[in-house]
């Protein structure tokens, strides 16, 4: 129950005091504090560890779920705050948990659904908030919330087939890398030793190898935390600064191979995103804003805000990303045939739908198409190192020559 810390004034002796009281809302705290001939005079919720907890991150998973569960409560007819309080109940994430039971208060306390909602932006982004907004306005909450499942069902699903598709390279890529650091500091040195004793000219490669196995050993404690921070201070740089941004998402998208999935899982994002605003009511330039802070590339999100700023000056929704190329034609037909027969969301919906299909296929065959690829990096990286080290005894009749 959350702790609202006050100041008030006794009615009778006038004396101010200042103190907390425990109350399921705001509106409950000052009725309890009025029945103690006390006047209120500030009242506000304490920050409290629970509080603090309830801004964490939630898996989407068991987002998923509480939406799910939610919307079958209230199209059932049972009262929203009743739904809410089983749904803590029954909730084991304790984040999510402690979030619902916050919501929960706010709405017993008169904010609406949404409004509650918006309380937690870590784990109720803008979409989710907008469109159950749009749900109460519309007298449709089970219906939007049912919605609003399955688009996160379909983003799980998406993000799971991606992950599972670039687990396989990167664990590939790890171990290449652990064998590597084993080769250069355990096996290296018995080498060295055996060839020190020739006293001949070591090939090329051999040389190499020996003294970068002599750089890691000395410096290997210094190499693993550069090497990290290194890595860090790249992805903080791409991923954290508008110009590094700007960068990632640029060549993100154009890259071979993995470019163009990339751009397939923007637009399928978009298309979505737009058809479930559209489908629940939300005004278009209201969605295209929502929309741009979704989509995940920064070119695409300065061509949809520009966009909604044609569109707001009169143009088609279709005409003004037709303008950017990084929309295909296909999908600005699609829209542009949504506009004229009055379907736009049923039509970004199925080019959503294709685009995972797309994307899916496209997976299938780029993970058929990498193993050979790794396994062939694997024997490169690891075989190249054997060779570079036996090649002084495929040549030991000439180091015994020139011995003699």
């Amino acid at each position: 129950m959350p702790t609202y810390v006050y100041v008030a004034r006794d009615a009778i002796t006038g004396r101010e005091l200042r103190s907390t009281i425990s109350a399921p809302n705001e509106q409950t705290a000052i009725a309890t504090l009025l029945n103690r001939n006390l006047l209120v005079v500030s009242i506000q919720e304490k920050a409290s560890r629970r509080t603090k907890i309830g801004g964490g991150k939630v898996p989407l998973q068991d987002l998923v779920i509480f939406t799910r569960q939610l919307a079958t409560m209230v199209d059932a007819g049972l009262p929203l705050v009743q739904a809410l309080q089983a749904l803590t109940e029954q909730t084991t994430h304790k984040v999510l948990k402690e979030v619902i039971r916050d919501v929960c208060a706010k709405v017993e306390g008169g904010d609406t659904l949404a409004q509650a909602l918006q309380k937690h932006p870590k784990v109720f982004n803008r979409l989710y908030v907008c469109m159950v907004a749009a749900g109460e306005r519309g007298g449709l909450l089970a219906e939007i919330l049912g919605r609003i499942a399955t688009y996160l069902e379909d983003t799980a699903k998406l993000r799971r087939k991606v992950k599972s598709a670039m687990m396989y390279p990167a664990i590939v890529s790890v171990v290449a890398v652990l064998i590597s650091i084993f080769l250069l500091v355990k096996v290296v040195p018995v080498f060295r030793e055996i060839y020190a004793g020739f006293g001949a000219k070591l090939p090329g490669p051999t040389l190499f190898i020996i003294n970068l196995s002599a750089f890691v050993q000395k410096y290997i404690l210094l190499i693993i935390p550069i090497a990290a921070v290194i890595i860090w201070g790249i992805k903080f740089f791409l991923t954290k600064t508008p110009v590094g941004r700007n960068i990632w998402d640029y060549y993100r998208i154009r890259m071979p191979v993995f470019g163009p999935i990339a751009h397939k899982i923007c637009l399928s994002r978009f298309a979505r995103t737009m058809s479930s605003l559209i489908r629940a009511g939300v005004p278009i330039l209201e969605v295209l804003q929502i929309v741009s802070q979704t989509v995940g590339n920064v070119i695409m999100e300065k061509a949809i805000k520009t966009a909604a700023t044609d569109i707001e000056k009169g143009e088609t929704i279709a005409g003004s990303l037709g303008k950017h190329p990084i929309f295909p034609t296909m999908i600005i037909r699609m829209i542009s045939a949504g506009e004229q027969t009055g379907k736009v969301d049923a039509m970004l919906e199925r080019v959503a739908n294709f685009l995972d299909e797309e994307i899916e296929t496209t997976l299938s065959g780029l993970t058929s198409l990498i193993e050979p690829l790794l396994i062939v990096f694997l024997g490169i990286v690891v075989g190249g190192m054997v060779i570079c080290m036996f090649l002084p005894i495929f040549k030991m009749s000439e180091i015994i020559n020139v011995q003699r």
